[in-house]
């Protein structure tokens, strides 16, 4: 599928290039059957509030029948939100996502009394019933992370409260979504002779990555330009959610919207700040960088829009099913059985849509329940940074697979922190397997590109996002005046510091990044992408290097592992240790090797 000007309906995508909901659910009316079997379950649920003291029998009896309603309650909201986030303009669609968001609420709410009475009878007796009731031992870990979370954990009431206010509180992200995918047009973009190209969210990272410079320019400025006309709804949906953090730490006693986001899973908070004292220390590294970019370009002046223009003159087209098989031979040293069940997803299960369509939502993600297929969306430009983007979802995807097969239900959900070191783990050994396959230039000039655009999204926008939210929380959290200029000029001041004088500045257009970006509307998420890459670097590195196996054993161990340990932990085991600063600063080690191989390619 190349770049084209004209972006076809959903309607006329061939099937081939979108998933199989049909395997979640054959029809909508088998949908809305099931969404109206939770709804009429809940008193089976609420029948067991004030009953857990009665025993384990009971409690494991309780457990039991939430898996069971908590199981059909994620199928049925996965197949909304999957059905909506590609085609944002189908209005049954997103009012079936709204259902199923507002299901959710009153699941948590019906089930809200489970960790008060838990803690009420204390963490002794529980620890008594897992030596006498075998079904109650599997919880084990459920319950260290409760007591873990006691003192944030309040009474019964007010948990359902907590719940039932999770479907409101929920609307500056809706409204951003419907805002930013559906409801916002972008004026079309001019090439350098004159043809035009439709701007939308399907289609930006082609064009930002076309040869053509003029181009480039008129799509970013449009882009840019279309979210700085709501600038103001913008920046209030995201205060929003921003004050919609900062209620759940009152309500449950956190010092900080920071120590909500790090305190389930027990991370401290140095690993937050240790990655971002090491990024502004290695800023010089991204300095450097500019400045070879800009000479490869041979620019007198760096823009925005030339910070992933492609280095070589003939970047190599790469198909979908080119893209499978190279990843494919990437992820080899895992073994068969890795590859085979990724490949037959692709392929032949239709885990994938990758198709380039009106409405579909900006970026890629993987996402699916303990009862589906680990569903992946995406827009594919057929190139290596959409290569690159199927291989990072792909190993959300397979770590999904692993964790499902591998863990019960209530163990088979892992953390973001852990999640996006598989993801970036995929990339780090298809890239290594590219640069091996071939000695050309050209290519190896388009692969050094890959890697720059993965780790100028990972490595330099998120940990500077996350600076941003930090300063965005702290202000609210104080009380402090904030508004859309407030947040562009925050948002400016750290990627100017981030480019040095390398880039010719566009300040309000920069300063609206932070609008692009819905992971800003998850509680301190954007960091973890930069932890992530660093986790998954130092992996990497061990099972290239190990002719064992061994390494690649223990990672295989690791995506098995699911939520059956806090993450840290389950990394430790893997072999990396994110307490430590010494895998993001080897994570710049590597980036300096690039820049040393591209500053020999370009002269």
């Amino acid at each position: 599928m190349t770049l084209s000007s004209i972006i076809p309906e959903r309607l006329d995508v061939p099937a081939d290039q979108t998933w199989d909901l049909s395997a979640i659910f054959k029809s909508v009316a088998e949908w809305q059957a099931s969404l109206d079997e939770v709804l009429n379950r809940l008193p089976e649920i609420e029948a067991y509030r004030g009953r857990l003291v009665e025993g384990p029998a009971t409690a494991v009896a309780y457990f039991e029948t939430y898996e069971t309603l908590a199981r059909i309650a994620g199928k049925v909201f996965s197949y909304a939100m999957l059905e909506s986030s590609a085609d944002s303009n189908d209005q049954n669609a997103a009012a079936r996502r709204d259902q199923a968001i507002s299901m959710y609420a009153r699941l948590d709410a019906a089930s809200s009394f489970d960790d008060p009475e838990f803690i009420a009878l204390g963490f002794d007796r529980l620890r008594e019933w897992m030596q006498t009731h075998a079904g109650f031992k599997k919880y084990a870990h459920y319950f260290e992370r409760l007591e873990n979370q006691r003192e944030f954990v309040k009474a019964g009431d007010v948990e359902q409260a907590i719940a039932l206010a999770q479907d409101p509180l929920g609307a500056p992200r809706s409204i951003y979504s419907s805002l930013t995918n559906a409801d916002m047009k972008f004026a079309p973009a001019l090439d350098g002779e004159g043809n035009s190209h439709e701007v939308a969210q399907s289609t930006i990272d082609g064009l930002l990555t076309a040869q053509d410079r003029e181009l480039r320019k008129n799509a970013w400025t449009n882009y840019a330009d279309g979210y700085l006309a709501f600038k103001n709804t913008l920046s209030s949906t995201l205060m929003g959610a921003v004050k919609k953090d900062v209620f759940f730490v009152r309500a449950r006693g956190y010092s900080s919207s920071l120590a909500a986001s790090l305190s389930p899973n027990r991370i401290p908070k140095s690993v937050f700040y240790n990655l971002i004292d090491v990024f502004k220390k290695n800023l010089p590294q991204w300095h450097r960088y500019w400045r070879i970019r800009k000479k490869a370009l041979q620019y007198d002046r760096l823009k925005w829009y030339d910070t992933v223009a492609p280095l070589a003159q003939r970047p190599p087209v790469v198909t979908y099913r080119q893209a499978v098989d190279w990843i494919s031979e990437g992820m080899r040293l895992l073994g068969g059985e890795y590859t085979e069940i990724m490949r037959n997803g692709c392929l032949e299960e239709r885990w994938v849509d990758w198709s380039v369509n009106k409405g579909k939502r900006a970026g890629a993600f993987s996402n699916g329940s303990y009862d589906t297929f680990p569903y992946i969306m995406m827009s594919f430009n057929d190139n290596l940074l959409s290569l690159s983007t199927l291989a990072h979802e792909l190993g959300h995807s397979m770590h999904s697979y692993y964790s499902r097969q591998n863990q019960p239900f209530f163990y088979a959900g892992y953390s973001l922190f852990v999640a996006e070191v598989a993801s970036n783990f995929n990339q780090a050994l298809t890239r290594a397997y590219l640069f091996e396959s071939t000695s050309d230039r050209e290519f190896h000039l388009s692969l050094i590109d890959e890697t720059m655009s993965n780790f100028r999204r990972y490595f330099f926008i998120m940990p500077t996002l996350a600076r941003f939210e930090l300063e965005l929380h702290e202000r609210i959290e104080q009380g402090a005046p904030v508004s859309a200029d407030v947040m562009n000029g925050l948002c400016a001041d750290l990627f100017e510091e981030g480019f040095g004088d390398s880039l010719e500045l566009d300040r309000q257009r920069m300063g609206i990044t932070w609008a692009q970006f819905g992971h800003l509307y998850a509680n301190f998420y954007v960091y973890q992408y930069a932890t992530g890459i660093a986790g998954a670097h130092a992996l990497a590195h061990q099972v290239l290097t190990d002719k064992s196996g061994g390494a690649a054993a223990r990672y295989l161990e690791f995506l098995k592992t699911g939520g059956s340990k806090y993450p840290l932990d389950a990394l430790k085991q893997a072999g990396v240790d994110l307490e430590s600063s010494e895998p993001v600063e080897m994570a710049f080690e590597t980036l300096s090797q690039v820049l040393d191989r591209l500053e020999d390619l370009v002269g």
